[in-house]
């Protein structure tokens, strides 16, 4: 059997980033290359991957390095969707076929359920069903008494929910040919051709099985649910600190954390884990690095910045500055002074506009997301769930209260002025304070 990993999609609510989800590092590796081994250790070593033209070199070097997995490449030209995806891998596929979105991060257990139950139980297809505790904006799942799908509800508005299962997007299917015939036959102006064909195909008497999974799972939907991710790998991850790593004797290592190749803590510097830091990164004198951060390689984290909870990119720079539950990507460099607020006055979950919709993100505290290269100046100051586009400068001194696009440059308002002085100093007080200082 193969398992066909769903690689040439847009991740259309990841702004400010823009780095594909799959690709983005956990522990020093791509997310893809956990996935790629976790499918081998359930043994599922015949991969597809559905690349795009942007991504599929790097995709392909990456794959060079994962040992024991044989994978075959098929181009989605633009991202039309998962039916449009097995359309392309059609010529690659066998009799049955995993289908797998790979930004999702779950078990191995996830595939050994699904192929155990195909052992077991005569079904044209097998699905995952996972239950949420509040809205999940993908799609749910419909069933009867016996488990067995009756319909799928891709994308519900919030509050019209028809329960708490949702769709996770492993599914195995027996039979390929029988559903490429239906996804043909599916008429959507929508990208749902894959969601229909299945609806089509339980509605002509194939049954469909879903199997319930509670182990962990998560989406990767929004910016901020890369925090839930790094969380899940620190918690599984082993505490390492490389001989190559130099940590000072008056610095603090609490807890687990994990220091890579060439790290250097200065003096003074406390670590506090489940943390993590990348490779050739510097953790400068007084710095304070709190539980669940993951700071990337090549950065700097200069005198006296704090980062807490939050996830950092390679090549960062920052200096006296406070980094809060925010997730920062690679090349951005902040003044002395940043702060990236992370909690309202109110207490309030904070929520951020998606479009045209202000969505609840379910925290209560969640810093800034800002793009590759963005720079900050001295005291510049970003509030909660603010997000900054790629290559965007905030001046000194800006207290960012909303969303800024790509390659734009903030500046405070309004500017300085700069005039004759005609204020004069009583030099006698100055005196009198100096003779009193004296006496003390």
């Amino acid at each position: 059997m193969k398992a066909l990993f769903l690689c040439g999609g847009i991740g259309k609510r990841m702004f400010p980033f823009t780095e594909d989800k799959l690709m983005l590092t956990f522990l020093g590796k791509p997310l893809l290359a956990y996935q790629l081994a976790r499918a081998r250790d359930a043994g599922l070593n015949q991969i597809v991957i559905v690349a795009n033209p942007q991504n599929v070199e790097r995709i392909e070097r990456l794959v060079a390095d994962v040992p024991q997995v044989e994978v075959e490449f098929a181009i989605q030209e633009q991202p039309l969707g998962i039916a449009d995806a097995l359309q392309k891998a059609e010529p690659l596929l066998g009799d049955q076929a995993l289908v797998v979105n790979p930004n999702d991060v779950f078990e191995s257990v996830a595939y050994t359920s699904l192929m155990e139950g195909a052992r077991s139980d005569p079904s044209a297809s097998y699905i995952l069903g996972y239950r949420v505790q509040g809205y999940f904006p993908g799609g749910y799942l419909v069933t009867d008494a016996d488990g067995n799908l009756t319909q799928i509800v891709e994308k519900p508005p919030t509050g019209q929910e028809p329960g708490n299962l949702v769709n996770i997007l492993i599914h195995l299917h027996t039979d390929t040919g029988r559903l490429l015939k239906s996804i043909r036959s599916v008429e959507t102006s929508k990208d749902d051709a894959y969601e229909c064909a299945m609806d089509r195909m339980v509605k002509e008497g194939h049954r469909v099985k879903v199997l319930p999974y509670s182990h962990f799972w998560a989406a990767i939907k929004y910016p901020w649910h890369i925090l839930d991710i790094v969380r899940y790998f620190l918690d599984i991850g082993e505490q390492r600190i490389s001989p190559t790593a130099h940590v000072s004797p008056t610095a603090t290592i609490e807890g687990k954390v994990i220091l890579e190749d060439n790290v250097r803590v200065l003096e003074n510097a406390v670590i506090r884990g489940p943390a993590y830091v990348g490779a050739n990164s510097i953790i400068g004198n007084n710095v304070l690095i709190r539980q669940y951060s993951h700071i990337g390689a090549d950065c700097v984290v200069g005198y006296s910045t704090e980062v807490k909870g939050s996830y950092v990119g390679d090549g960062c720079w920052f200096h006296s500055s406070y980094v809060g539950d925010s997730v920062i990507g690679g090349g951005c460099s902040f003044g002395a002074g940043t702060v990236l607020a992370n909690f309202r006055f109110d207490e309030a979950n904070i929520c951020v506009r998606i479009g045209d919709e202000m969505v609840d993100t379910g925290l209560d505290k969640l810093g800034a997301m800002m793009g590759e290269g963005c720079k900050t100046g001295i005291n510049c100051s970003i509030l909660p769930g603010v997000r900054v586009g790629a290559n965007t400068f905030v001046g000194p001194h800006v207290l960012l209260t909303r969303d800024v696009e790509p390659n734009k440059m903030v500046l405070p308002e309004p500017r300085y002025r700069v005039m004759s002085r005609e204020v004069q100093l009583d030099e006698g007080k100055r005196h009198e304070l100096m003779r009193r200082l004296e006496k003390l």
